[in-house]
């Protein structure tokens, strides 16, 4: 299930998955996991760096192949709020390899872009089933970025289904 909310400076996705809410904050925490699904469909995350406390780094890296070759995005944040099983708070911001801050237009993103944006993640524990809202600060509404976050989260779904199944 799942809801999209736009403001003009926000992006806003409600999801409930058919997973305990600690197995939702294991695949937002943990990079084995994150790498999994994170991204919009035709990318691959080759890396996610997570130094999860509040002040921690991020480095993330989605990669789409093309004919040409790959094209990377990186992005790099910080922690800023970290409440295990209910709220991660952390900014983002377009980078380079090495996590050094690149402007937005450099990234091919369109003149006003943030060059930090802030993503909170909210967990709500329905008995085994998870209530999740995702709010995606400062991103243009009419950027794009929820039609990615929406893929994502399919994807997101997809490895929750593949993970129980390994687990029973």
């Amino acid at each position: 299930m799942s809801n999209r909310i736009g403001s003009e400076d926000a992006v806003v996705i409600e999801r409930i998955f058919d997973a305990p809410v600690e197995v939702i904050w294991q695949m937002w925490t943990q990079p084995e996991h994150f790498k999994k699904w994170y991204g919009p469909n035709g990318f691959s995350v080759p890396v996610a760096e997570m130094d999860l406390r509040v002040g921690g780094k991020r480095l993330v890296c989605m990669e789409m192949q093309q004919q040409d070759g790959g094209m990377k995005m990186w992005t790099t944040g910080e922690y800023t709020e970290i409440v295990p099983n209910q709220r991660i708070v952390y900014t983002e911001s377009p980078a380079d390899e090495n996590g050094n801050l690149v402007s937005p237009l450099a990234m091919g993103m369109p003149e006003g872009y943030p060059a930090t944006t802030e993503v909170t993640v909210l967990l709500e524990d329905l008995g085994g089933r998870t209530k999740m809202v995702m709010t995606h600060a400062g991103v243009p509404a009419e950027s794009g970025a929820g039609g990615g976050w929406e893929q994502a989260f399919d994807k997101l779904a997809n490895h929750i289904e593949t993970f129980h199944n390994v687990k029973e």
